[in-house]
Parts: structure tokens; C-alpha cells; sequence
């Protein structure tokens, strides 16, 4: 019997371009994004969707996504990585890294940047997917929105087409 996994894919928070100085690996998130992160990472938790493991981007704004989503979170927090290429990842990187991960996870949360994020929620995607949540990600996977899949086997089987999306959250939507 195959393995049910889990990826959740989370956009950091809306970050801050109040300082022009700043490269833009160095941005922090704005106050809009230090409300949502929280906010995200509660909805998380309430509904069980509690990663095993997290890859995060090393850029300042996802670090502080993670800080903020995960706050509340039941201790042990899980294991996490930093890994520098989720930051300007391409989906095809994204995809190198989850088939990656070890076999042991059931639940993977992946936290980086569009384009990339979403071209490769977008890939994931299979027939079997949710109606509302397809259109949620075709329209936009803005900061901090969450794209959850479900799929059966090894993570190193992982292909387009063969997950199905089952949500895609919102910040605004949980206001």
C-alpha cells in the first residue's frame, strides 16, 4: 500500500521595500506580512496540517515567515533546513529538492518565492485536485498563501501532474 504524503507549499509574507538600500535577499517582511505569517501558521495548525520537516529559502523574509508561522506551534517544532536554492528556484529546482527529501516525511513545508513557488504549485497540480483550489492558485498565489497537495508513494516519484491540490489559502481570506 502506497504512502499518502503531504507538501505544503507557503509564499513568504509580504515583505518591506521601505529601504531602496537593501538587497533584496536582505528585505524584511512589512507589517502587513509580520499579521499575516502568524495568522497563516495558526490556520496551520488548527487544521492539522503540521509539517515533519520545513525547507525554508535563507532570504530574510522567509526566515521571518517561518519564525512567525510556526510561533504557536505544539514543541517539538520540526526539523528544518535552510537551503539556498529555493531562493530564485525555478520549479524544476523546487522539484530536485522535494524528490529529495527523506523517505521518512510524511509532511514537507517548502518556504520560498514566486515566480518559482507557484509555477511549480501550478506543475504539481493533477486531475484530481480540487476545483476551487485550482482556481484560487490560477489566479495568483500572493504573499503568504498556502498551497497544500496530497500524494501516494516516494517523494522521489514525485512528477507533474500526479498531486492533487487540496487547498490554497489566503492571508485576507482568514481575517
Amino acid at each position: 500500500m502506497a504512502i499518502i504524503r503531504h507538501l505544503l507549499l507557503l509564499r513568504h509574507a509580504k515583505s518591506s521595500w521601505d529601504d531602496a538600500a537593501l538587497a533584496d535577499f536582505d528585505r524584511p517582511l512589512s507589517p502587513r506580512g509580520l499579521e499575516a505569517a502568524p495568522r497563516m501558521g495558526a490556520e496551520i495548525a488548527r487544521r492539522g496540517w503540521l509539517p515533519e520537516l520545513v525547507y525554508i529559502s535563507p532570504a530574510m523574509r522567509t526566515r521571518q515567515t517561518w519564525q512567525l508561522a510556526s510561533a504557536l506551534w505544539p514543541a517539538p517544532l520540526p526539523k528544518t533546513a535552510l537551503h539556498d536554492s529555493i531562493y530564485g528556484a525555478l520549479a524544476n529546482d523546487l522539484f530536485a529538492l522535494t524528490r529529495a527529501a527523506p523517505d521518512e516525511t510524511g509532511a514537507l513545508l517548502v518556504i520560498g518565492h514566486n515566480p518559482g513557488l507557484e509555477i511549480f504549485a501550478a506543475q504539481l497540480a493533477g486531475p484530481a485536485s480540487s476545483s476551487d483550489a485550482v482556481q484560487s492558485l490560477e489566479e495568483k498565489l500572493p504573499s503568504g498563501a498556502l498551497a497544500r497537495f496530497e500524494f501516494e508513494g516516494d517523494w522521489d516519484e514525485l512528477r507533474p501532474g500526479m498531486a492533487r491540490l487540496t487547498h490554497c489559502l489566503r492571508p485576507r481570506e482568514l481575517a
